[in-house]
């Protein structure tokens, strides 16, 4: 297998371990203040976890682009959050006016949360472990579009459970984040119980 072929494959093997066995948010816990905030409703958990899953994968690459095209060659590598920052929040400022534009409704209801996808450090994570790991840029690619369906995947069905946990009984001193956080570890136990079959 020639080298452009490796690449792709281990890009594939990368983008379906950053889903089921290195999700970034049930595994490393990156990105849980909108995980618990935003899942409440399936609807608004769809329309955040698609804005992070085109986030991340593109943020990833210009972050690539960035480190090994501007920092390397220049010995600036130490400068790397700053300029992560800056790509991640600039083109989070480009998703905000696109979904503001063409789905009103959708910005309503993400609100706040929208905006704060800057601050949300799964995406800014994602980044800091391309570079740590030292992924190639095809690799990067199937790394940053896995994380964000791994993020996606997570908060969907943390949605589903607590829009089904609102018909059934919980103990009172249990609601809210409390039982949140508690189906958050059982979902971590469950995607840990897949580590093995991808690394």
């Amino acid at each position: 297998m020639n080298g452009i072929g490796q690449d792709v494959w281990m890009a594939v093997v990368t983008c379906f371990a950053a889903i089921f066995t290195q999700n970034i948010l049930l595994t490393t816990f990156l990105g849980m203040c909108p995980f618990t905030s935003v899942s409440r409703e399936v609807k608004a958990a769809i329309g955040l976890g698609v804005a992070v899953v085109f986030v991340m994968t593109f943020t990833t690459v210009l972050n690539w682009l960035a480190y090994y095209w501007v920092l390397v060659p220049l010995k600036l590598e130490f400068f790397r959050f700053i300029l992560f920052i800056i790509i991640i929040a600039a083109f989070v400022q480009f998703v905000e006016m696109v979904v503001d534009r063409y789905s009103p409704k959708l910005y309503q209801t993400l609100g706040i949360f929208l905006p704060l996808i800057t601050v949300n450090c799964a995406i800014l994570g994602t980044s800091l472990f391309m570079v740590i790991r030292e992924h190639s840029f095809i690799v990067t690619i199937g790394y940053g579009f896995g994380s964000g369906v791994g993020w996606l995947l997570a908060i969907l069905a943390m949605a589903g459970i607590r829009q089904r946990l609102n018909e059934s009984r919980v103990p009172e001193g249990l609601r809210g984040p409390g039982i949140t956080l508690i189906i958050a570890g059982l979902m971590a136990l469950a995607f840990v119980g897949f580590t093995g079959v991808l690394s």
